[in-house]
């Protein structure tokens, strides 16, 4: 699931023959290499439409809701490396795209959302339908315009996909007045240019490498960017040359091998005390494609004494916490290949790893008994046995998510999504419908959710059953939001305001079309999850989940092998 080279599909040979902008814009996507446009049409988006229609090489993926649009465009462009593309109309379209939007936004994926809009001459008053959606998603976006002049259209569309894609990625707006999408224009898409390749400083690159020879305990702490920009093999490369051990964020794993002797642990919550671990005696902290949205430093370096080298492909955010003694910023495989290269047979220090992971497997032990409700470690025990390294695991937003990135064994990267940035309930279905539709045929897609986040976009079982998507959603069900629960419990002693009844979920499932079976005895999982991943369609499964082992995920594993520290 890499990235593709981008066709160019000029319709026009001399550019002279006019035509509706409406189908100059459809011309540009199509330069632009898009596959699908995931959304619900308008009045306002009419020609826009019927100019999608016509095209031979865009599939338009009418959802049952915009902010499920907006989701599946979302995990595409995460999976993909180029940006996926929404569709919603005016006022109430725009708004419901705009928590998807933002989602890629916070998590830098890159993303294209489009809206249509009013004619141009009702916009200077009180108009049916009209709010100005661009300044409405200024805030959620990398820069978005609207397209008030026909000659803009393939500029816009020729920016809108570079800045999206380009680091860091994010999202991207256009809106579209029906007025002017219906206008004659003479033009031609513009083709996508050469990226510039960034080259890290000789200087800085051996003062990365004296630093790492000098220091006594250094680790690696990996987020998102390794993801993005497909570094892995280098990441791994260079910890086989180095023999440097990794902790990635949530975002980030997979980059390294969970059964690898490199992989420390997935960090990024909050109640461990990581300064009195590994990471606070560290004496210096290796952060390669580190997003401070994904775990702020303030958790890791309290005092902000830590010594830091950052490899980013853009200068760190400035942050009190997050001060780099040494900053490589390029391309990220090009960088670990260089210093890799300068330290090669040279000694480098590291922590000893193995308590750690006897620690973690320890936690991770929780027997075999038929009782229910399940545990969540015997879920993700079962689910990573029934999985090929390659399948893809989307986990939604609630306490599952925090079970999913503590101890989720990751074997490749971009395997394993998770709304982070902006943390959406609501994403897991739509973004595990993104997965299945772009690894169709060549592996299996897992989606975790709870039974909160899965009634957000239930509606969307019924796209994904009209596209025929072979996919698996195992819906953790305790009757409540169980994240806020373990918060409540912890500062109050109770919970308020969190609970909920759930329809039959395999009724529901029914009812839509699809497989439905309910977990009756733990045992069955194995048996269940291998037919479940077998269908030539989406299947529900009804897991009753026992939250009261949540207090693990808070467990120190330094506290659990404190000879790693002696």
């Amino acid at each position: 699931m890499g990235r593709r080279p981008k066709p160019v599909f000029p319709r026009v040979a001399d550019g002279d023959a006019p035509r509706l902008a409406a189908e100059l814009f459809v011309e540009c996507l199509e330069s632009e290499g898009v596959e699908y446009i995931f959304g619900i049409p308008g009045e306002e988006t009419l020609d826009l439409n019927e100019a999608l229609d016509r095209s031979e090489r865009i599939t338009f993926v009418p959802t049952r809701h915009e902010q499920g649009a907006a989701f599946m465009a979302d995990a595409y462009g995460r999976l993909t490396g180029d940006p996926g593309v929404c569709l919603a109309t005016l006022g109430p379209g725009a708004t419901n795209l705009a928590t998807g939007v933002g989602d890629a936004n916070l998590d830098n994926a890159p993303l294209v959302a489009l809206t249509g809009q009013i004619d141009l001459a009702g916009m200077h008053k009180e108009t049916h339908q009209f709010i100005d959606t661009v300044d409405m998603l200024r805030p959620m976006t990398k820069w978005n315009t609207r397209v008030h002049d026909p000659r803009m259209v393939s500029e816009a569309v020729r920016k809108a996909f570079s800045t999206a894609a380009a680091e860091k990625p994010g999202a991207t707006h256009l809106e579209l007045p029906g007025d002017v999408m219906a206008t004659n224009i003479v033009g031609r898409p513009m083709q996508p240019g050469h990226e510039a390749l960034v080259e890290a400083d000789p200087v800085s690159l051996l003062r990365a490498v004296e630093a790492l020879q000098a220091a006594e305990t250094p680790v690696m702490l990996v987020g998102n960017g390794v993801v993005r920009q497909r570094a892995a093999q280098a990441l791994r490369a260079f910890c086989e040359e180095t023999g440097l051990h990794v902790i990635t964020t949530f975002m980030g794993k997979g980059v390294v091998d969970a059964a690898s002797d490199q992989f420390l642990f997935t960090a990024g919550l909050r109640a461990q005390n990581y300064p009195e671990g590994l990471m606070g005696r560290a004496d210096l902290v290796v952060c390669v494609g580190y997003d401070m949205i994904e775990w702020p430093p303030s958790a890791w370096n309290p005092d902000a004494r830590q010594k830091i080298v950052c490899i980013d492909t853009m200068p760190p955010e400035i942050d009190a916490h997050y001060v780099p003694e040494v900053q490589l910023i390029g391309d990220l495989s090009r960088i670990l290949y260089q210093l890799a290269g300068l330290l090669q047979g040279k000694e480098i220090a590291h922590p000893e790893t193995k308590p750690y992971r006897r620690a973690f497997s320890a936690l991770l032990d929780v027997g075999s008994d038929d009782d229910l409700p399940i545990k969540p470690q015997r879920v993700l025990r079962d689910l990573r046995a029934a999985l090929a390294p390659k399948d893809v695991l989307v986990s939604d937003v609630g306490v599952h998510k925090l079970w999913v990135a503590r101890f989720w064994e990751a074997r490749e990267p971009n395997t394993v999504l998770i709304s982070n940035g902006f943390a959406a309930m609501g994403f897991g279905l739509p973004a595990a419908m993104a997965a299945a539709l772009v690894g169709r045929g060549r592996g299996k897609v897992v989606c975790i959710t709870g039974d909160g986040g899965f009634l957000m976009n239930v509606q969307e079982l019924e796209t994904a059953k009209r596209l025929r998507l072979p996919f698996v959603i195992l819906v953790w069900s305790d009757g409540g939001f169980g994240l806020i629960e373990m918060h409540q419990r912890r500062k109050f002693g109770h919970v308020a305001g969190t609970r909920f009844d759930n329809p039959d979920l395999v009724d529901l499932a029914h009812a839509f079309g699809v497989d439905g079976v309910r977990l009756e005895r733990a045992g069955d999982l194995p048996t269940i999850l291998a037919k479940a991943l077998d269908s030539n369609g989406p299947v529900v499964v009804d897991i009753p989940i026992d939250y009261a082992e949540n207090d693990k995920l808070g467990i120190d594993l330094w506290q659990l092998a404190p000879e790693a520290l002696a």
